[in-house]
């Protein structure tokens, strides 16, 4: 039982080392998966903080004046509504569930990097007629798990039809919260000024660090200052880095487990000498080495952490698999973290192990025997 728990010791530091890093290197698979489907090349544009404390605004002119921007290879925008959206006509005006309606181009998905569920995005067609395209998150709570014609909701004092169901969004989250109809319906119906309340814009990749800084002057050269400029791929990234912060917190955590495991092995092969003084001094009387005992002891020091860490890196695949799949993401446990795992429990079985074995060695047969 002694011998179980000491390895369940090491097993556990092991366990803890191993899921750190695996979790880590699947949480960076699935950041690396992301920024490849939604591109490290997209910036935004939008009204920032005036001098004075009004509202800031981009002009109208900006989306066609940053499309003509050397390196910039397409743009689409969205604006901003007063319209309110409602699952019928019989809800109470303040119960908007913090849905936005937007206008919204027909080009956006391709620019934003936008997938739906179901139903289909604006064309040219339905962008001038009362339909809509809902967030993941606004569908949800306007209860709508369907498109089509007979599925509607009331928007601006009207009746739309749905027509699309965004998927989610992790790169522009704001998306989700937001219903997009055409923009050519918005000026018409909803009193929408044709003002773009965010451009969404693509740029070549090599042309991404040159295009950043001058995006501001071109969208508002009268107010340069009054633009905010972001990536929004800089943001998942940094979301990133403080999953990586904490995993170092676990990591730590982990390492001291592993002390605490190899503290275990050095009191059990302790333990283990003193209660075999006999067996030492019967092999030492039947003729065996001072070399001989202390190999013996050191081997089973090293044998009881091989086992634990060969059991910590196995849990520690399974609790990386098991977290992995609950986030939907790709197991990714690198052959480093295992080798690793196993190396640093043969170092510290080692030196557990060392102290007990010398002391084994150095006891006399008689000495041995008789206080056996």
């Amino acid at each position: 039982m002694r011998v179980v728990l000491s390895a369940l010791g090491i097993a556990i530091g092991i366990a803890a080392m191993v899921g750190v890093v695996g979790i880590s290197a699947s949480s960076t698979h699935e950041l690396d998966r992301r920024l490849s489907a939604f591109g490290t090349n997209l910036l935004t544009v939008a009204p920032g903080e005036s001098v004075g404390g009004r509202s800031a605004h981009l002009p109208g002119t900006a989306l066609g004046m940053i499309a003509a921007m050397p390196g910039v290879e397409t743009v689409s925008a969205v604006g901003r509504t007063g319209a309110r959206v409602y699952r019928n006509d019989h809800l109470p005006a303040e119960q908007t569930g913090g849905i936005t309606v937007f206008a919204a181009r027909v080009d956006l998905p391709a620019v934003a990097g936008i997938r739906l569920t179901s139903g289909a995005w604006l064309t040219e067609a339905t962008a001038s007629f009362p339909a809509v395209v809902l967030g993941r998150a606004a569908a949800e709570h306007l209860a709508v798990f369907r498109t089509g014609p007979d599925e509607l909701v009331w928007l601006g004092g009207r009746w739309f039809t749905v027509v699309g169901v965004l998927a989610a969004n992790d790169l522009i989250t704001d998306l989700d919260y937001g219903a997009f109809v055409g923009w050519p319906e918005a000026s018409a119906e909803l009193a929408f000024d044709g003002r773009p309340t965010t451009i969404y814009t693509r740029a070549r990749e090599d042309a991404v660090t040159t295009v950043q800084p001058l995006l501001g002057a071109t969208a508002n050269p009268e107010d340069p200052g009054e633009v905010d400029v972001s990536r929004p791929s800089d943001i998942l990234a940094a979301r990133q880095e403080t999953s990586q912060t904490l995993g170092a917190l676990l990591l730590g955590l982990g390492v001291v487990a592993l002390l605490v495991g190899g503290i275990g092995v050095a009191n059990t092969m302790v333990i283990s000498v003193l209660e075999r003084r006999s067996e030492i001094g019967l092999r030492r009387a039947l003729g065996a080495t001072r070399g001989q005992i202390r190999t013996q002891f050191l081997s089973e020091a090293l044998l009881l952490s091989l086992l634990g860490g060969a059991g910590g890196v196995v849990l520690g695949i399974g609790v990386t698999a098991v977290f992995a799949t609950v986030q939907s993401w790709t197991t990714v446990v690198p052959p480093w973290a295992m080798a690793g795992g196993i190396g640093a429990t043969l170092v510290i079985g080692g030196i557990s192990g060392f102290y007990p074995a010398v002391r084994a060695a150095r006891m006399s047969p008689t000495e041995a025997l008789a206080t056996g």
